[in-house]
C-alpha cells in the first residue's frame, strides 16, 4: 500500500479506503467519491437552466465509476497486484496530463460553468485524443497497448466535454429564440396598421426598385448575348455600318421586353397596391419567424428532455440500459449534431423535424452499435473527432445559415427604416447651414440672454430667498419685516399728548367743569386718557365752535381743534399699523418659505425633466420592466394553456423549449425588481414552474407567482 500511496496522483481525488478495499478485499471498481450517488438526475432545471443543467451532469459524472479494475492475462482478476497495477498506471505522465484537462473541463464556478466553444476545442486538441490510434504509444510502458484506465480516463474526459458543449448549444439555441420575438413584434406593428404598412413601403422602395432593375439588367443582358451568338461576324459589321441610331434602338427593345417580360411574370404585383403587395411580403416573413421559433424552440427541447439522460433513477434511462453511460455519451453526441444541422430548415413542420432528428440519431452510422470493426478504445478518439467536427463546422454553419434566416426574415437594417428622413436632412443641410450662418448674431444673443435669465432667476428667486430665511432663523435686524419706522408711534403720540395738554391748559373750562386751572394731577390724568385714545377736552372745543363754523373758525378754537384731531387720526393710524407691522413680524420664516417656494418648484421641474431627458429614468425603466414581466407571465400562460400534452400529461417538446425562453428572460428581470430574499423565493418558484412535473403543477406555480409576487409586478 506505500507504492499506491506514492504513485496515486492527488488530483484524482481517490479514496485511501477504496485503494485499500480494492487491494486487499479483492476487485472492486474505483470512483472518483465514496460512493455512488443515490439521487435522481433528472433534467429537471431551475431558471436558467443550461447552466444548472450542466453542473448537475458534472457532479454526477464526479461520482460515477471511471476506472474499472485492469485484468490479468488470463482475464481474472488479481487482488494482489492490482494496487501495483493501479500506481504504475497513474505513474504515466500522459495521464496526468488528461487528469489536468479533465479538472480544467469542470464546473467550479457556480455563476459560469460554462466554458466557451474555443475553450472546449482547446482542450480536447490538447489532450491528443481525436489523434489517437488503436495502438497509443507511451514513454513509461514498453508494452504498445492503452491500458484500461487510460481509456476510461479518455472516456471521462470526452464526457465532460460533452457535457460542455451541450450547454453551449442550449445557450446558442436559447440566445436565437429570444431575438426573433422582436422581429414578430415588428411585423404585428406594421400589420397592424395601414400607416404604418405604407411607411414600410416607402422604407423598401429603393430596394425594391434595385432588385427590379437588377432582374431587368440581368435578362438584357442574355438577350444581348443570345442575339449577338445567333449573328454572323459579317453581319455584326453590316449592323455596326448601319449607325448608332440603329443600335441603341435596337438596345431599348430588348430592354423594353425584358421589362415586359419582366411585367409577366410578377402579375401580382400588378394586381396588388404595393402597399397591399408590402403587406403580404411582411406576413410571409412573419410566419417564416413563427416557424423558425417554433423548430428552433422544439430543438432546445429535444436537447433539454433527451440529450444527456444518464441517471441511477432516471425513468427515460432505464429504458435503455442506463449503465451503458458511453452509449448515453454518443446518442448525445449524435443528437446535437443532428439538431444543429436540422433545425434551420423551414421546409418542414415540427412533427416531421422530430421524427427525423431521432431516426437521424438511430440510424447514425458513427454509433458504436453501427461501427463493426472498431473496438472499446477508439470510441473515445471517435467520439472526440466528432465533437471537434461540430465545433468547427456544424455550429459556425448553424449560427450562419440562423443569421441569414433571420437578416432575411427579420426587420429591416437601420439604413433603410432611416434614410428617408436622413435623405431629407442631407438635402435641407445646406439651407440650414445658410440660415445659421446670417443668424448667427441673433442665435449668440439668445443663448447670452437664456444664460442670464437663468442665472438671474437662480440667484434672485433661490439663492436671496435662502439667505433672507437663514437670516431670519438667525433674528438678523436686517431681515426684519417693517411696515413702519420703530420710533415714529412714540414721536407722535408724545406729540398728541403735549397738544391736548396745551390745549386744556389754555382752555382749562373744556377740561373741568368747574372752569379752573388744572393742577398737576389733573394734568396727568389728561396725560393718561390721551395715551388711551380719549381727546375730550378737545373734542368738547370742537363741538362747541361746531355750532357756528365761521366764527369758530375766526375767533374760536375750531382750527386748532381739528389739527389736534387730524394728528388723533395719524396716531390711530400708526397704532393699527403696528399691529399689522408684529402680526408680519410673527410669520416672518412663513413668508420667506413662500418666497422660497415658486423658485424651488420651478428648479425642481426643470432638473427632473432634465433628469427624465438625459437618461435618468429610473422610475420609468422599473415600469417597464414590470410591464414586461407581466407580458412574460401572460406568454407563459398561453404556451401552458394552449400546449397539447403527452401521454405523461408533460409538455411536447415546442412547448417546453418556448417555456423556457420565456423563463430566461424573465429570470434576468429578477435583481433589478425584487430585493435579494424575494428574489430567492421567485427562483424558486420558477423552479417549480419550468420542472417537467406536469402541466397541472406548473399551472400552479404559475398562478402562485402572479398572487404571491403582485406586489413587484404592478
Amino acid at each position: 500500500m506505500t507504492l499506491v500511496s506514492e504513485f496515486v496522483r492527488p488530483s484524482l481525488t481517490l479514496s485511501l479506503s477504496a485503494l485499500q478495499a480494492h487491494s486487499l478485499l479483492g476487485p472492486c471498481p474505483l470512483y472518483l467519491h465514496n460512493s455512488r450517488p443515490q439521487l435522481k438526475l433528472g433534467l429537471g432545471i431551475i431558471a436558467n437552466a443550461h447552466h444548472s443543467q450542466v453542473r448537475r451532469l458534472d457532479a454526477y459524472l464526479d461520482r460515477l465509476p471511471v476506472l474499472s479494475e485492469e485484468p490479468s492475462e488470463d482475464g481474472i482478476p488479481e487482488a494482489d497486484e492490482h494496487g501495483f497495477a493501479v500506481a504504475n498506471a497513474f505513474s504515466a505522465p500522459r495521464l496526468d496530463l488528461l487528469l489536468h484537462i479533465i479538472q480544467s473541463l469542470g464546473t467550479t464556478s457556480s455563476s459560469q460553468p460554462l466554458l466557451p466553444a474555443w475553450r472546449i476545442r482547446s482542450l480536447l486538441t490538447s489532450s491528443g485524443i481525436p489523434a489517437a490510434s488503436n495502438v497509443v504509444v507511451r514513454e513509461a510502458h514498453d508494452d504498445d497497448s492503452k491500458s484500461p484506465y487510460e481509456n476510461e480516463i479518455e472516456w471521462l474526459l470526452v464526457s465532460k466535454a460533452t457535457i460542455q458543449l451541450h450547454g453551449v448549444i442550449l445557450n446558442t439555441l436559447l440566445d436565437q429564440i429570444i431575438p426573433l420575438s422582436d422581429g414578430i413584434w415588428y411585423w404585428d406593428d406594421v400589420l397592424g396598421s395601414y400607416s404604418y404598412s405604407s411607411l414600410y413601403a416607402v422604407q423598401t422602395s429603393p430596394l425594391r426598385l434595385w432588385a427590379w432593375s437588377h432582374d431587368v439588367y440581368t435578362a438584357s443582358k442574355l438577350r444581348i448575348r443570345a442575339g449577338s451568338l445567333q449573328h454572323a461576324p459579317g453581319e455584326l459589321v453590316d449592323s455596326t455600318a448601319t449607325g448608332l441610331s440603329q443600335q441603341w434602338k435596337q438596345f431599348y427593345g430588348i430592354v423594353q421586353d425584358s421589362i415586359r417580360e419582366r411585367s409577366f411574370a410578377n402579375i401580382q404585383r400588378r394586381v396588388l397596391s404595393p402597399v397591399a403587395f408590402c403587406r403580404a411580403e411582411a406576413r410571409r416573413k412573419q410566419n417564416h419567424l413563427k416557424k423558425l421559433r417554433e423548430i428552433t424552440a422544439s430543438g432546445l427541447g429535444v436537447l433539454m428532455d433527451e440529450g444527456l439522460q444518464f441517471g441511477p433513477d432516471d425513468d427515460k434511462a432505464e429504458l435503455q440500459d442506463h449503465h451503458d453511460l458511453k452509449g448515453v455519451v454518443e446518442r448525445s453526441v449524435a443528437l446535437m449534431d443532428m439538431v444543429l444541422k436540422e433545425v434551420s430548415s423551414l421546409d418542414v413542420n415540427i412533427g416531421d423535424f422530430e421524427d427525423k432528428v431521432f431516426a437521424g440519431v438511430e440510424e447514425d452510422p458513427e454509433l458504436s452499435v453501427h461501427l463493426e470493426d472498431s473496438t472499446a478504445t477508439d470510441r473515445p478518439a471517435i467520439l472526440a473527432r466528432r465533437l471537434l467536427n461540430i465545433m468547427d463546422k456544424t455550429l459556425p454553419e448553424h449560427l450562419t445559415a440562423m443569421r441569414t434566416l433571420a437578416k432575411d426574415n427579420g426587420r429591416p437594417a437601420t439604413l433603410v427604416r432611416y434614410w428617408l428622413p436622413a435623405a431629407i436632412g442631407l438635402l435641407s443641410s445646406t439651407t440650414i447651414l445658410r440660415i445659421l450662418v446670417h443668424r448667427k448674431a441673433d442665435i449668440m444673443n439668445w443663448f447670452v440672454d437664456f444664460g442670464a435669465t437663468v442665472r438671474d432667476f437662480w440667484f434672485n428667486w433661490v439663492v436671496q430667498p435662502t439667505e433672507k430665511i437663514v437670516s431670519t432663523i438667525r433674528h438678523d435686524k436686517t431681515s426684519e419685516i417693517a411696515i413702519m419706522s420703530r420710533d415714529s408711534l412714540k414721536a407722535d403720540r408724545e406729540s398728541l399728548e403735549r397738544m391736548v395738554v396745551d390745549f386744556a391748559l389754555d382752555k382749562p373750562h373744556y377740561a373741568t367743569e368747574a372752569g379752573s386751572s388744572l393742577n398737576d394731577v389733573q394734568v396727568a390724568e389728561i396725560r393718561g386718557k390721551v395715551a388711551e385714545g380719549d381727546v375730550t377736552p378737545v373734542l368738547r372745543a370742537f363741538e362747541k365752535d361746531l355750532r357756528s363754523p365761521f366764527m369758530g373758525t375766526l375767533r374760536g378754537d375750531l382750527v386748532r381743534s381739528l389739527l389736534i384731531q387730524v394728528q388723533k387720526t395719524k396716531v390711530d393710524l400708526e397704532v393699527a399699523m403696528t399691529g399689522i407691522d408684529s402680526l408680519l413680524k410673527s410669520q416672518e420664516l412663513v413668508f420667506g418659505f413662500v418666497g422660497l417656494t415658486p423658485g424651488v418648484l420651478v428648479s425642481y421641474s426643470i432638473l427632473r425633466y432634465l433628469r427624465g431627458v438625459f437618461g435618468g429614468r429610473t422610475g420609468q425603466r422599473q415600469t417597464r420592466k414590470a410591464g414586461k414581466a407581466v407580458r412574460i407571465l401572460r406568454n407563459i400562460d398561453r404556451i401552458l394553456s394552449e400546449a397539447r400534452p403527452t401521454e405523461t400529461n408533460l409538455l411536447s417538446y415546442k412547448d417546453h423549449g418556448l417555456l423556457l425562453c420565456e423563463v430566461h428572460v424573465l429570470r434576468n428581470l429578477v435583481d433589478k425588481l425584487m430585493p435579494r430574499g424575494v428574489a430567492r423565493e421567485f427562483l424558486e418558484d420558477l423552479g417549480d414552474l419550468s420542472n417537467m412535473k406536469g402541466i397541472q403543477l406548473q399551472t400552479r406555480a404559475l398562478e402562485r407567482i402572479r398572487w404571491a409576487y403582485a406586489r413587484w409586478l404592478k
